[in-house]
């Protein structure tokens, strides 16, 4: 028979190797879509002389931010300080959001200089970019979700310094997109 702290192990055990797994498979997704943009260079209608959007450069801010609030919130709820908890979950909760509209800011600034995805104008090179942003923000969808959910049982008080998986694997999988973007991000502004 089990006790009630091996159980709570052996599923915190599988919830985090179901992250890992869905990590991997996420990674691995976008190294093909990343394989597919380099071999896609060597198109003679590929374009070359393309400026990157600053707002790219600001997201980038706003998702590492995001990490380091997600982390520091993590810290704050194994020392069982619920206040600090709550304004840190909030702005991570802010700076992705932020993180999003400056995606769609960086985006306008593409549209401002000409670049489309689709459409006779369109470039299979801003095709790629767009893709690559849009699939990203999908999984960051799926993050503000989960964080949703994160905030909503710490204001139910389900989390305190011995009972806090929730946020540990919320955090896991923030910092997972932030270290995504900075490669996706470096990948995109090196290899345009």
């Amino acid at each position: 028979m089990m006790s009630i702290d091996e159980h709570q192990a052996r599923k915190a055990r599988s919830q985090k190797l179901l992250l890992w797994f869905a990590m991997a498979s996420m990674t691995m997704m976008f190294a093909g879509i990343t394989s597919a943009f380099v071999v896609s260079k060597s198109r003679e209608d590929w374009m070359k002389d393309f400026q990157f959007p600053s707002a790219f450069y600001f997201s980038t801010l706003a998702i590492v931010l995001c990490s380091v609030s997600f982390h520091l919130a993590q810290k704050a709820i194994q020392k069982d300080n619920r206040s600090l908890v709550s304004s840190l979950l909030l702005a991570t909760l802010g700076l992705g959001i932020a993180f999003v509209a400056l995606q769609f800011a960086g985006f306008g600034q593409l549209i401002e200089q000409g670049y489309y995805f689709t459409g006779p104008e369109s470039n299979i090179a801003t095709t790629f970019l767009y893709v690559i942003a849009v699939v990203h923000m999908a999984h960051l969808a799926g993050g503000i979700i989960s964080l949703l959910i994160i905030i909503y049982n710490h204001f139910k008080q389900k989390y305190n310094s011995t009972q806090f998986l929730g946020i540990e694997l919320g955090a896991m999988y923030w910092h997972f997109l932030d270290f995504l973007w900075i490669c996706l991000f470096l990948f995109l502004y090196f290899f345009k």
